[in-house]
Parts: structure tokens; C-alpha cells; sequence
């Protein structure tokens, strides 16, 4: 939902509602979206770039389709 900074002055009880209730308002100003309307959490968790680094890994083939599947996928039998 995007409403218009003036409606959401007016309105901000309602959105804030909706946002706890888990919808996403955004806030626009001269048309354009400008602010985010969030509902505040208690202790946040930042996130840590590379948390994972060394845990995740993929197989050497990852980037290989069979060609079957592709076949399937482009209707050539």
C-alpha cells in the first residue's frame, strides 16, 4: 500500500495497524515512494556479511543442465 505523505499524517494510527498486522505501507512524496512504515522489533538482529563463508558448498555440476531436462523444458522429443 503506498499513500501520500498528507493522507499519512492523517492516517497514521490506521497504518500503523496495518503494518503490525503485517502489511507494507509506504510512504510517498510528490508521487514517489519515500519512506518505509515498519513496526519496531526489540532486539534486532544485525546481519553478518560471510557468516556462512566455508559452509556452503556447490556441487562441480551445479551449472550443468542434463540435456533431457532441457529438452523437456523447450518441447523437443
Amino acid at each position: 500500500m503506498q499513500v501520500n505523505m498528507h493522507e499519512a499524517k492523517s492516517q497514521l494510527s490506521a497504518l500503523a495497524e496495518k503494518v503490525w498486522r503485517g502489511e507494507r505501507v509506504v510512504i510517498a512524496k510528490a508521487g514517489k515512494p519515500y519512506l518505509d512504515l515498519l513496526p519496531h522489533r526489540e532486539n534486532r538482529i544485525q546481519r553478518k556479511p560471510g557468516r556462512f563463508k566455508g559452509r556452503i558448498h556447490m556441487a562441480d555440476d551445479f551449472d550443468h543442465t542434463p540435456e533431457d531436462i532441457i529438452e523437456a523444458f523447450e518441447g523437443n522429443d
